[in-house]
């Protein structure tokens, strides 16, 4: 079985599937009870999560079962316009994602700049890893492409939100340092290298520690589900590999593109430094300037050195 089949394999009659399909409620309310167990430790260490927990497995059972009733006709007519339809209402829930829920502060078009670092980053990526590495025919067939750009979009997601906060952040907390940088006669862009690099680091960094340990430590869940499905270990093998390299590829575009936006707004044509077009996310207002960090590297000699 070739890589591209890995998600058409059927059991033939008479061939028992590794995993019984016939899964109904009951086994979901079984497991549920460990969810239950969960909050009941809360309660016990006065963690104060129980609300949390029993809401958050609430919404993953809605979600998931929205998800699934979407999927189902999606994957069954495999029209072209239903799968750029789902893919477009993913992208933007992602966004609205981001935008509310995972950075701490906003800057000006930040909704529109991380639409774009998005769009740019997961439709290039997907297109690219469905039509010439796993050579799915067509490269948009649903069963394919949809759970691959799934992935795509967490990852991308959480890549994203950890850069801009990194960037917002230091911008922030450092506006003395980096004046003065810009006092010294850097542009914009040299003033706010040393920020854009913290932000693709730290973003960059959960993957390359999924990575690094991804089949020596841990079996990633698409190889477990696909073997679980009954295709052959050497297909779920390179699968997973496939799905690692365009994750890993598009996290990078998405959070390299999102934080040069991000500067070549917080920073106006006459390189200065625009706190004001920051906003607190819970007030909505203008971000104050913090006193500059200790850490060492943003001490003026380290910025120095890096122009």
């Amino acid at each position: 079985m070739s890589c591209r089949n890995a998600f058409d394999h059927v059991s033939s009659p008479g061939e028992r599937s590794p995993v019984e399909d016939e899964l109904d409620w009951t086994n979901v309310a079984t497991a549920a009870t460990l969810i239950l167990g969960n909050a009941l430790v809360s309660m016990l260490f006065g963690l104060g999560l129980e609300r949390t927990l029993i809401v958050s497995a609430i919404r993953c059972v809605v979600q998931l079962t929205i998800m699934g009733q979407i999927l189902q006709p999606v994957f069954e007519k495999e029209n072209p316009w239903f799968v750029a339809g789902l893919s477009a209402l993913l992208i933007m829930i992602s966004v609205l994602e981001i935008y509310f829920n995972r950075t701490k502060h906003r800057h000006d078009y930040m909704f529109a700049t991380v639409l774009f670092s998005m769009v740019l980053s997961v439709v290039l990526t997907s297109a690219i890893g469905n039509a010439f590495a796993i050579r799915a025919d067509p490269w948009w067939r649903p069963r394919t492409y949809i759970p691959t750009m799934g992935m795509l979009l967490g990852n991308s997601m959480s890549g994203m939100a950890v850069g801009l906060n990194v960037v917002m952040g230091q911008a922030t907390e450092n506006k003395e340092l980096i004046e003065l940088y810009l006092a010294y006669g850097a542009t914009r862009w040299e003033a706010a290298r040393p920020v854009v690099i913290q932000g693709v680091r730290t973003a960059l960094l959960p993957v390359l520690n999924m990575m690094s340990v991804m089949g020596l430590i841990s079996i990633p869940g698409m190889m477990t589900g696909q073997i679980m499905g009954g295709a052959s270990i050497g297909d779920a093998v390179r699968y997973q590999q496939i799905i690692t390299f365009m994750i890993s590829a598009c996290t990078t575009i998405s959070t390299v593109a999102s934080c040069c936006a991000c500067v070549a707004i917080i920073f106006d044509d006459h390189d200065r430094l625009r706190l004001d077009r920051i906003h607190s996310k819970k007030k909505r207002s203008v971000v104050s300037a913090t006193p500059a960090s200790s850490s060492s590297s943003w001490s003026p000699k380290a910025l120095l050195e890096r122009s």
